[in-house]
């Protein structure tokens, strides 16, 4: 079958190319679907695509996606927002405009508009694709500023087991397991993590008055996914998953808060012919929050987002290498809580969309998609436009250029929900918010020669009716259901247009020796946020800093068949950034003040070894210059200094 042997032909050209030239390809050689949803080469894609790969992963020794995206993406910073739940800023792109993926799905739930990121770990992930810029036009609502896609390991061995810890400053633990087996027409893959910190407090003895975070919590999670790959024929193969995540953190001795979500889907694959494929789906979501009441062991539920959703796409290839894409989406999406009319909500949503990538010769390839798509509430419907071309100047100079059109629908929350922040203000739902819609236009070009690899891009994006929380006032656009604890309402509003502009640069090099180094850094510019009437908007979020690095430099030597040793020294710098906020929030009459949040440098120096075949073990010092922010606060590095970590890995199926 044509789809099959496609990816054998791919995955043959990668492991000859690695054979004879071993890191000096710079992963460029590597399969990547995320960018045209159909398999390429990450060098022949027309959509610029970064790649985390499992080695990327494995040096990094990151718990999360967020451990990991912050060493390894410059213009990436995770926040905090109240009760100290993460908040992301990408590139000028907060987290509701990022659509994470997980090999393809969605993920139900957020915690203060992002997704709960620890529920992204990293245990049992084979490589994630960023695709920054407008990708609504394949993937829909919320990828307006890009999408990450989290893709899990295939089973490759008759049977393995992997077990592994990690331990580390106040009382972090992390200790996992995966188990596989794989025989003729069947493999699963199950793995079981479970990570712990406890609760530290931090102080500002310079001036204790600047002191905003006092005490920083930790949490307990577990983790559970198991993965089955049915093959009964040739050409034909079913995938089902299911997972389980919870975590709980300890804010109140008496009251702590719980986390859980439940995940299942199955995924059918059929090579009809040479020339054409389908892929159908099913997937289901289920992300709860709630309050365990101690005294009463009463464990109340508050939260809960339900998604069930629907896929199919089909794929038809041309001898010439051009490749027809189409296909569909039903998601039915049901919120519960507490503060909504009547406590739940729901909406469907129907989208269908067409991408031809068409290979005009060696040199020119062009990718044009449209989609469209549909919202049951409010009956809202968008179609969104991409266009791309890659231009081969030469055998190794890659040119891209794009257009994406971006839009991000209005959430059941947005529309509906009132929250009591925290006595400050009432936080209010508006169902007269329209959809976002963004412009993105990109350039990008990569090189490489020999032992070296440079990348070099740049982007725009205009964005209409953003939706944020505007001006504080007296009286609600709608009608609150909390009690008046505050005598203020913050209502959500669509903005005036709002731009991000910037650029990134990658400079890569690998040589024989065994060392290899990195250097990317990354520019963003944002135009303050104002409302319809000109007014600058409070950034509950810290904008974007203007300029930040990440840098990796790596030293792998095998000094004898059964040890093995490498070195790895990462690190990011991040610039300044200043914030407009009011200087009281309990009586915004005082007015805004512009506060300052300092540039910082965060290092980490890791030496893993390789004993025997079977056996790592990982000694690592994170924040290595033991940096300590002048004053805690949402928007400053969570750190009181160095944190020394000591892990180990054993693969048991190599001891036997």
């Amino acid at each position: 079958m044509r789809y099959s042997m496609l990816y054998i032909l791919l995955m043959g050209i990668v492991s000859v190319c690695h054979a004879q030239t071993g890191d000096s390809t710079f992963y460029l050689n590597d399969v990547v679907v995320t960018g045209t949803r159909t398999l390429k080469l990450l060098k022949d894609t027309p959509i610029q695509t970064r790649l985390i790969t499992s080695a990327d992963i494995e040096k990094a020794d990151a718990t999360n996606v967020e451990d990991l995206l912050q060493q390894e993406m410059p213009g990436v910073e995770f926040s905090y927002a109240m009760n100290q739940q993460k908040h992301l800023n990408f590139s000028g792109f907060g987290g509701q405009s990022i659509l994470f993926l997980v090999d393809g799905e969605r993920l139900a739930g957020e915690t203060l508009d992002d997704v709960d990121f620890t529920r992204l770990n990293m245990a049992n992930v084979a490589r994630i694709e960023i695709v920054k810029g407008a990708a609504s036009a394949l993937y829909g609502s919320n990828a307006g500023g890009g999408v990450i896609n989290l893709i899990t390991k295939e089973q490759s061995e008759p049977w393995t087991l992997n077990l592994n810890g990690r331990l580390a400053r106040h009382n972090e633990r992390r200790f996992g397991g995966t188990y596989g087996v794989k025989g003729l027409w069947l493999q699963n893959r199950l793995s079981v993590d479970h990570t712990s910190t406890d609760n530290f407090h931090v102080s500002n003895a310079a001036n204790p008055a600047t002191q905003v975070v006092s005490t920083i919590y930790g949490d307990r999670t577990w983790n559970i996914k198991d993965r089955l790959v049915f093959t009964p024929t040739e050409g034909v193969k079913l995938i089902g998953r299911t997972g389980f995540f919870y975590r709980e953190m300890v804010r109140t001795a008496d009251t702590p808060e719980r986390y859980r979500d439940f995940n299942a889907g199955l995924r059918g694959i059929w090579d009809i012919n040479e020339s054409d494929n389908l892929e159908v789906a099913y997937t289901f979501d289920q992300y709860d929050k709630s309050d365990y009441y101690k005294i009463s062991h009463w464990d109340v539920r508050d939260y809960s987002n339900v998604q069930n959703t629907f896929r199919s796409v089909f794929n038809h290839y041309w001898n010439t290498g051009s490749i027809l894409t189409a296909g569909a989406d039903f998601m039915h999406d049901y919120l519960v809580h507490m503060n909504l009319k009547g406590h739940t909500e729901s909406q469907n949503s129907f989208d269908a969309f067409v991408q031809y990538d068409w290979l005009i010769n060696t040199q020119w390839e062009l990718v044009s998609a449209l989609r469209y798509d549909y919202f049951s509430d409010h009956k809202d419907s968008q179609v969104t436009p991409k266009l791309s071309a890659r231009y081969k100047l030469l055998d190794n100079l890659n040119l891209r250029f794009g257009y994406g059109m971006g839009f991000r629908a209005p959430s059941l929350k947005e529309r509906y929900y009132n929250f009591d922040m925290a006595g400050i203000w009432i936080v209010n739902g508006n169902p007269d918010l329209k959809s976002e819609l963004s412009h993105n236009f990109n350039v990008s070009a990569d090189y490489i020669k020999r032992h070296y690899n440079f990348t070099l891009s740049a982007y725009y994006n205009n964005v209409h009716n953003k939706i944020a929380t505007g001006i504080p006032h007296l009286t609600p656009l709608t009608s609150s259901l909390l009690p008046l604890t505050s005598d203020l309402y913050l209502d959500y509003v669509n903005l005036d247009n709002y731009s991000v502009y910037g650029g990134d640069m990658t400079v890569q090099a690998r040589w024989d020796n065994g060392i290899s180094a990195r250097l990317s850094y990354a520019y963003t510019n944002e135009r303050l946020p104002k409302d319809k009437d000109g007014n600058t908007v409070n950034n509950q979020y810290i904008p974007a800093r203007h300029h930040s690095l990440t840098a990796r430099i790596d030293w792998d030597h095998q000094f004898t068949r059964h040890y093995g040793l490498l070195l790895s020294l990462n690190g990011r710098a991040l610039s300044e950034v200043k914030n407009v906020e009011y200087i009281n929030y309990y009586d915004i009459s005082e007015g805004t003040t512009t506060v300052k949040y300092p540039a910082y440098t965060l290092w980490k120096l890791s030496a893993t070894q390789r004993i025997g075949h079977a056996f790592k073990l990982t000694l690592a010092a994170d924040n290595l210059l033991n940096y300590k922010p002048k004053y805690h606060y949402f928007n400053s590095p969570m750190t009181d200094g160095i944190n020394l970590m000591l892990g180990l890995s054993v693969d048991i199926d190599k001891l036997l």
